[in-house]
């Protein structure tokens, strides 16, 4: 019976873990799914600020290639973080697969304290002496 509630608590807890990990695992991907949305938006901006033949004062042109250098330095910094996104969606998927693994082998152990205890239970009563029953015949 210790075991048995030993058992219980110790299944709780992994599925406390495995939801826990389970939602550490979303936001890993919201994450990365951001991270890539920005990083699209960022090149379509880029393209947006090509250079391109037009009439106008030098001043144009310098502004054009600031934005240009700053959109890259942007891009740049957006690959950066999509790949810590990535690694960090990587490392919460094999936290789940580790916790899932951790509680499935509370849920098999858990199944076979409950076989055990019904194998007892039967090799208990094959031992147990024989009630002898009082039969009344019919008066």
């Amino acid at each position: 019976m210790h075991k048995q509630k030993q058992l219980d608590r110790l299944l709780r807890v992994r599925t406390l873990q495995l939801g826990m990990v389970q939602a550490a695992e979303a936001r890993a991907a919201d994450r990365h799914a951001s991270e890539a949305d920005l990083a699209h938006r960022i090149s379509k901006l880029a393209e947006n600020v090509a250079p391109a033949p037009a009439e106008g004062s030098g001043f144009l042109l310098v502004a054009a290639a600031h934005f240009r250098a700053r959109l890259q330095q942007s891009a740049e910094m957006a690959s950066a973080r999509l790949r810590d996104a990535e690694l960090a969606a990587e490392r919460a998927a094999e936290a789940t697969r580790e916790a899932r693994r951790d509680q499935s082998a509370i849920e098999k152990l858990k199944a076979r304290a409950d076989a055990d205890a019904a194998l007892k239970a039967i090799r208990e009563l094959e031992t147990a002496p024989a009630v002898r029953k009082v039969r009344h015949d019919p008066c």
